[in-house]
């Protein structure tokens, strides 16, 4: 005798969105995932901003087919009765199932073993050029792979935090602490906590942890209004400071880039020995990290000065300012909006806080992939190696729909990224008037 199916509506499902009281809906069915996300890989922030709504497309980007029969246990028995597709979903989960039975997902090619060859490689020339030379041109040639290595050990930290990049689970963690804690000294328990978080509420002011940068820099006139980073859970201060920074920041935002790996390490730092906060592996990230500096310092020691000392450290860090750089072109310039994310818009919002970065193939190893940032945003489970191909599908789903897709050149996207800063720049300078004068600005560059 078949059970008759219980139902609740969306405004039932919302006021299930609290510490302790956190339900989802997964293609209609609810579950209650209060106690699940205290074990969940992905961390708590990204089950805790999307709950008591469906998350159907999020769940279908972020877990391969093996993660569905993990969700019959939470299942609640109720169904959401006004569960509804939109037409944009529907092509979206299409094509996610066309990629999963061509085995996209699955293959990988050799992009990791590559690039943690070429890591070995770099970190060779490294010791070598400053342990076995004498001249101030290899030390300084030195700091520039050095500056190359992290670059390309972070690809590979990202990649294998979003999935499986070796044969097994072990290794692949192996790869995370050795690519990320052990040589750039950025932990991936932060990269996860933040970038998760980031991934789900892409471009949104109060959400999105990579677009609170306050006091230092801010992409909308929103901030001045000090709004609470849900993220961190406090005010971002637009004060005095914030103010005279802000109205200066297209000036200094090459230089700030620079040194910006100094921020990820306090970052790392704060939440590695918090005692507030929760941390997956948390001996083990901190032992990563005391690996970096041990080998760091020790490595620039050796050093015959301290002028060649200050100058390798500032000349590594400066190189890799490019792909700090390019982190931010790939969202600074694309549209904001307030509020946690909506995921019955999941690819809407991923399209309209996006930007890719147009190269040739040649230099795919440069970006790490993610010069397809909307395609690493709309399918974070792909290999690096697959962007490419998907590409053109994508923009075509996003012609059919009349959705952005914004694409420019490595000169472009830093154009428009300094627009961005300057735009916000010219009215923070109003001392007078901390409200945006110019809304029609403000309109073009806010969605949401």
């Amino acid at each position: 005798m078949a059970v008759e199916k219980k139902y609740i509506t969306s405004e039932d499902l919302k006021q299930h969105n609290k510490p302790g009281d956190l339900w989802i809906s997964i293609q209609g069915k609810v579950y209650d995932v209060s106690e699940w996300v205290k074990r969940h890989p992905g961390g708590e922030v990204a089950i805790a901003n999307v709950a008591g709504q469906d998350v159907t497309d999020a769940f279908i980007a972020y877990h391969p087919g093996t993660a569905w029969k993990n969700l019959d246990p939470l299942f609640t028995g109720y169904h959401l009765e006004d569960y509804a597709v939109s037409d944009v979903s529907k092509d979206y989960r299409r094509l996610a199932a066309e990629f999963s039975k061509l085995g996209l997902f699955d293959k990988k090619g050799h992009v990791a073993v590559s690039a943690l060859a070429a890591v070995a490689a770099l970190f060779a020339m490294v010791v070598y050029g400053v342990v076995c030379c004498e001249s101030p041109w290899a030390h300084f040639g030195a700091a520039t792979l050095l500056g190359f290595l992290w670059i390309q050990s972070a690809y590979v930290g990202h990649d294998s935090g979003h999935y499986q990049v070796m044969t097994t689970r072990g290794y692949n963690k192996l790869a995370q602490l050795l690519a990320g804690n052990c040589l750039t000294g950025i932990s991936i328990a932060w990269w996860k906590w933040t970038h998760n978080a980031h991934h789900l509420a892409v471009n949104s002011l109060d959400y999105d942890p990579d677009l609170q940068h306050i006091p230092v820099f801010a992409v909308s006139t929103r901030l001045f209004k000090s709004i609470r980073s849900v993220f961190y859970g406090r005010n971002l201060d637009f004060d005095p400071v914030a103010r005279f920074l802000v109205s200066y920041q297209h000036w200094t935002f090459y230089p700030v880039m620079c040194v910006a790996r100094v921020n990820l390490y306090l970052q790392t730092f704060i939440l590695l020995f918090s005692p507030k906060r929760i941390v997956p592996d948390r001996a083990l990230n901190i032992a990563g990290i005391l690996v970096f500096w041990t080998w760091f310092p020790l490595l620039v020691a050796c050093l015959p000065n301290w002028p060649e000392r200050f100058m390798f450290v500032l000349t590594s860090f400066a190189v890799t300012s490019i792909q700090h750089v390019q982190f931010c072109l790939n969202h600074f310039p694309a549209n904001v909006y307030m509020g946690p994310p909506r995921a019955n818009d999941w690819f809407e919002k991923q399209t309209r806080g996006t930007v890719d970065i147009s190269c040739p193939s040649w230099m795919d190893w440069f970006h790490g992939g993610l010069q397809f940032q909307l395609e690493h945003h709309l399918f974070p489970r792909l290999p690096r190696c697959q962007l490419r191909k998907v590409s053109p599908v994508v923009q075509d789903l996003c012609k059919k729909h009349n959705l952005p897709y914004r694409s420019y050149s490595f000169l472009e996207a830093n154009v428009w990224t300094i627009k961005t800063l300057r735009a916000v720049a010219v009215q923070a300078r109003d001392l007078a008037n901390p409200v945006p004068k110019n809304m029609v600005w403000e309109a073009v560059h806010t969605h949401g």
